[in-house]
């Protein structure tokens, strides 16, 4: 369901980041194949830490159907090279996993705070979509002043949502 939702929101020579899901998180490789060939060039993160574990800005990859390689934390990553995290401000979309996404596009991540401390190099007229299962979308989570807040949520039965919802 994801996928179809996905092709509608990208443009034809774009350039999308995107991630690899892990465990239970929604997505798919097929999502990035769709994603690939609709708009021409996806982005992956790599996750880098400093020496005391301390996160860092994402770094960045070309997505190569076929060619992951397991990273830090067995997390499949694009190869080498890498691009700096500047490299999100050329992304006209932003897909984030979501352990959770509300109403007003609050974001709850598995905690490390890498999105955070990388979405603040993005294009300002970048959408930013946290991608969650249906009942990971919900009314009020709690928030940090740090939280970059989500443009959009993306739900394989409710499709893209515009954030924030206002009634």
């Amino acid at each position: 369901m994801l996928n179809e939702h996905v092709e509608l929101l990208v443009s034809s020579g774009s350039t999308v980041c995107a991630y690899v899901p892990v465990g239970t998180e929604p997505g798919s490789i097929e999502m990035l194949n769709v994603l690939l060939h609709r708009a021409g060039r996806v982005l992956l993160p790599v996750a880098r830490t400093t020496a005391d574990d301390t996160p860092l800005p994402l770094w960045w990859g070309e997505y190569r159907p076929g060619a992951l390689t397991r990273g830090r934390w067995g997390l499949l990553e694009p190869p080498e090279p890498w691009l700096p995290e500047s490299a999100l401000a050329e992304a006209e979309l932003v897909f984030v996993p979501a352990l959770a996404v509300d109403r007003r596009g609050v974001r709850l991540g598995r905690g490390a705070g890498f999105y955070d401390r990388s979405l603040s190099d993005r294009d300002p007229q970048a959408r930013l979509i946290a991608t969650a299962r249906d009942a990971e979308f919900i009314d009020e989570l709690p928030s940090e002043p740090h939280d970059v807040r989500m443009t959009h949520a993306l739900t394989p039965e409710r499709g893209v949502i515009t954030l924030p919802i206002r009634e």
